[in-house]
């Protein structure tokens, strides 16, 4: 199969990509730093190919889509948490412009080449949330690190729940507490703690992260099913139901409108 990871150059996304090309598979990576995903592809075993995107620029979100004449699985991976730039290309604040609005888009923008499944990644932190959907956009906020990042993993649990309430093979997934450096530009901190050694003993390595997302390419569980760890954030995976917010059909809804709104991007076949 053909598969696109997004971030597959670093993290829980490299690991990911390389064990989906060890399996067999046509890895895509999709990243903002192409040179780092070039030497991450060569350590890889199997069929690698790397592509530019930036999921904070609507723009090369659209040339990249452009780009893609099919795949079977999308992999919503990439993701940011306390980035040092707090607005995207598109004046959208960091977390929900780049972890739901820029996966939305490409996600939307892709729909009728997308063969099988669309998976996306998700965070327990999604139950410290509430959506901000009066100002999905963030242009009148700049929410403090965690609560940016905790509202767009909450987003991305109902965009996969509105996914597969709308017939499309959809599939949320959780790596848990691990071992990345997804929060290397945070500052204060979360910026601290993610430069000291004192959590690193507790955390899962990327390889274990990566399981959730693995196991979803090939599951044959219900579209909207969301698998994470088995202990809250160590564990192997396991079919998980996430808090009563995510699961929201009329905010799903909501949430689907002020995307479209925001991104000028819309679901592009009949499910």
């Amino acid at each position: 199969m053909k598969v696109i990871v997004t971030g597959g150059n670093s993290g829980v996304g490299k690991a990911t990509s390389a064990a989906l090309a060890a399996q067999g598979h046509h890895v895509v990576i999709a990243c903002r730093d192409v040179t780092k995903a070039r030497r991450a592809a060569r350590a890889m075993a199997g069929d690698v190919e790397v592509a530019s995107l930036d999921l904070a620029n609507l723009a090369s979100v659209r040339g990249f889509a452009g780009s893609v004449d099919r795949v079977d699985v999308l992999i919503n991976n990439a993701g940011v948490m306390g980035p040092g730039v707090t607005r995207t290309a598109d004046g959208f604040e960091a977390h929900m412009g780049v972890n739901h609005l820029g996966h939305f888009a490409l996600t939307c923008l892709l729909g009728d080449r997308i063969g099988d499944r669309v998976i996306s990644v998700a965070s327990a932190m999604h139950a410290l949330a509430r959506l901000p959907i009066d100002d999905l956009g963030g242009r009148n906020r700049n929410p403090a690190p965690w609560r940016g990042y905790s509202e767009s993993k909450l987003a991305v649990l109902l965009f996969t729940y509105e996914l597969a309430r709308r017939g499309v093979r959809a599939y949320a997934t959780d790596p848990g507490a691990t071992d990345t450096d997804i929060a290397r530009d945070a500052t204060g901190f979360a910026g601290w703690l993610n430069a000291s050694s004192l959590p690193r003993p507790y955390l899962q390595t990327a390889a274990k992260g990566a399981r959730a997302t693995i196991a979803a390419v090939t599951t044959d569980l219900p579209s909207g099913t969301y698998l994470a760890p088995r202990f809250n954030q160590w564990g192997t995976p396991k079919v998980t139901r996430p808090r009563p917010r995510a699961l929201d059909p009329a905010m799903a809804k909501r949430l689907w409108a002020e995307s479209v709104e925001l991104t000028g991007c819309d679901w592009s076949r009949s499910p």
